[in-house]
């Protein structure tokens, strides 16, 4: 890794406005390039050879020119976190304007998360739902859920294994998106995906990059959708660009996660459903990290690099 990047290293805390899969304080390290700010957040719990990933991508956004565009602004849908607050869950979607589509974190209680679909439902009425179960259902959980459910658009990795999404995909009608099945296998160019799921979920930093995620998609030729892991703009935007380098994009993607921060180092608006590539210059006032949360980051990137 060139020392360059390091040299130009900030490390930021984000507030969230939310708890959002146990996060309330985001934090993320942000370096400069030649072709501009980039961004490596995995998160705090994740292994030295799980981050790689994550920093092969920051390098690249800050060291390789960008992609052939075919569009500068993306759709976009809403994400709501697992929150049972009514007035709560409206706020939320208040942070949304103009969106289409939002997808909607289930899983833990049946009850729970069908009246959460409902709050959303009855506040956007027009939208289309998604739900992200994140692998925690077995085959026939999945199944019964679905059914008192209502009209969803895709159910984003209902169960965690290869063998049970294939089972699952018999029984169902509703579309199937491949997330962590993705993104955590050791190679996933060597899955075989034919009948498992509908759908890839791509998220920029943990496949590895723009140029990666393009082998992929050509390699497993399935439609997309490019997704975020709660980044800073930085990094979001860096998820518009792989967005718009991708030829046919169906689906309204889930890169509007900033909005469930409470601060960040720049701003993208949500304009009529859609976000546009803005590649923003980072702000730091106040937001940076105290020196030894620094010296943790910068250590984990240097560790990281070695197994580049």
């Amino acid at each position: 890794m060139d020392q360059s990047l390091l040299d130009s290293l900030r490390v930021v805390a984000l507030p969230t406005k939310t708890n959002f899969r146990g996060i309330k304080i985001r934090e993320v390290a942000l370096f400069k390039g030649e072709y501009g700010w980039a961004e490596f957040s995995p998160f705090l719990e994740y292994e030295d050879a799980e981050c790689a990933p994550w920093l092969a991508c920051a390098i690249e956004a800050a060291t390789k020119p960008r992609p052939k565009l075919f569009r500068s602004t993306i759709n976009v849908n809403g994400t709501i976190p697992a929150i049972d607050d009514e007035k709560e869950i409206s706020k939320i979607v208040d942070l949304y304007p103009g969106v289409k589509t939002f997808k909607i974190k289930v899983g833990d209680n049946t009850e729970l998360d069908l009246a959460r679909i409902k709050a959303v439902r009855s506040l956007r009425p027009d939208s289309a739902i998604r739900v992200d179960v994140n692998g925690a259902w077995t085959v026939d959980q999945a199944v019964s859920f679905l059914k008192l459910a209502g009209e969803i658009e895709y159910i984003e990795q209902p169960c965690a294994s290869v063998e049970e999404l294939r089972e699952l995909k018999k029984r169902i009608d509703v579309k199937i998106a491949g997330d962590e099945v993705i993104r955590k296998a050791v190679d996933p160019f060597a899955l075989d995906l034919n009948g498992v799921v509908d759908i890839l979920m791509l998220k920029v930093q943990p496949l590895g990059g723009i140029k990666r995620i393009h082998n992929l998609i050509d390699h497993h030729k399935l439609p997309v959708v490019v997704s975020s892991a709660l980044e800073s703009a930085i990094g979001i935007d860096y998820g518009l660009v792989l967005a718009g380098s991708i030829n046919h994009l169906d689906y309204g993607c889930g890169l509007a996660t900033g909005s469930l921060l409470a601060k960040d180092v720049a701003n993208i608006s949500i304009v009529s459903g859609q976000m546009e590539i803005s590649s923003p210059t980072p702000i730091f006032d106040g937001l940076d990290v105290s020196i030894e949360r620094f010296e943790w980051w910068k250590n984990r990137i240097m560790r990281t690099a070695e197994l580049l």
